[in-house]
């Protein structure tokens, strides 16, 4: 009991409870894992209409002064001194041997950069922040702001029908709207694979909001658990399971993410955190990659299952693994030596003590749906 008192609530702590949510601690917060219709329908809803999710426990950051951009880019291997105004990109901090630290969103919003970080690593983000770039720019951690998503193929008709400017937007756009009497700063991009809005609204409006959104005919309420399943048919990754500190972006299969000016030949080459390292992995390659795993099998494979090669040979493991419900079997992603990368390589992951056979595939598992215009 005493762990339970201990975990923080999200502005929408009630309205999960009302709802008929099953809680769990969840990065030190008590959050909606499911809610009575379970996980599979909430997974097929956010597919097929609109899913409603909580993500306030996420930290919410400001940068200010005119130093900020150049500032942020001495932690990361990320254009931000370009990033246009209403746009957003995702960038991931590394550490002195080119490892994440965390991956995260940063918006160009004018006056200031609006960052979004993952919960379990907020307070060291901040601290880490304020350590290396304090003094070239104004870090406030925005507590007092919740941030709901709203995801699905249906979330553009509800968004344009309470707030009409939002149909212009296309997939990394940001923007200020009014909704339920507050100004909310959102973007359009998500982390289920299908269209959809983030909204960063004041904490007092949060719960009035959420409750506006559920009130449209599309929209139902998602957990954690369907959050789980719909991004790892996206092929995205999990901070602390599908990457870490001791992972690198171009092992975690992230290159795309490396801006073209950071790179070797780039306007702002190196000048961040393993900067060596990273160059040198994207032009001679990594020894070991993040891949997709399709399951030749009924049996899902979870993360920490050892993956070896036709022989027996330990050759990588898994990190994120579960049944696919839009997929229709069970899907998976983990490392694997580079030599075993190629798609169509034929593995084995060892479960309970059996081979269950896997094949590297292409991620994403089902296609995704951003709006590019």
């Amino acid at each position: 009991m005493e762990n339970t008192q201990a975990l923080a609530r999200t502005p929408l702590y009630n309205l999960h409870v009302e709802l008929g949510a099953r809680m769990v601690p969840f990065a030190g917060y008590d959050m909606p894992v499911q809610y009575p219709s379970g996980v599979l329908k909430e997974h097929a809803h956010t597919r097929s209409q609109a899913g409603l999710f909580d993500v306030s426990h996420m930290g919410q950051v400001r940068l200010s002064g005119d130093g900020a951009a150049a500032a942020l880019e001495t932690l990361m291997p990320v254009d931000i001194i370009d990033l246009p105004v209403g746009m957003q990109r995702y960038a991931v901090f590394t550490n002195e041997q080119g490892g994440i630290l965390d991956d995260l969103m940063v918006s160009n919003a004018g006056d200031h950069l609006f960052v979004v970080v993952n919960a379990a690593c907020k307070q060291q983000d901040v601290a880490h922040l304020q350590k290396q770039i304090g003094g070239r720019c104004k870090v406030e951690e925005l507590a007092d702001r919740a941030l709901l998503a709203l995801q699905g193929p249906a979330a553009s008709a509800v968004m344009a029908r309470l707030a009409p400017e939002t149909s212009k937007m296309i997939f990394m756009n940001t923007g200020k709207v009014t909704l339920a009497g507050a100004e909310c700063f959102i973007s359009r991009s998500g982390y289920t694979g299908e269209d959809g809005f983030e909204i960063s609204v004041p904490n007092d409006n949060a719960e009035e909001l959420a409750r506006l959104l559920l009130a449209q005919p599309e929209v139902a309420p998602i957990g954690l658990g369907a959050r789980d399943s719909l991004r790892l048919e996206a092929g995205l990754c999990l901070y602390g399971h599908d990457m870490d500190a001791g992972t690198t972006p171009v092992e975690a299969s992230l290159s795309w993410a490396l801006s073209k000016a950071r790179r070797a030949d780039g306007a702002r080459a190196g000048g961040y955190p393993g900067a060596d390292i990273i160059l040198r992995q994207l032009a001679e390659g990594a020894a070991r990659k993040r891949v997709g795993l399709l399951v030749k099998d009924r049996m899902p494979v979870r993360e920490g299952a050892e993956l070896v090669d036709a022989e027996g040979r330990p050759v990588g493991k898994v990190t994120s693994g579960g049944f696919g419900p839009t997929v229709g079997g069970p899907v998976a992603m983990g490392y694997v030596d580079a030599g075993q990368a190629k798609l169509g390589t034929a593995l084995q992951a060892i479960v309970r003590g059996k081979p269950v056979p896997v094949e590297v595939a292409k991620t994403p598992f089902t296609p995704q749906r951003y709006y590019r215009g």
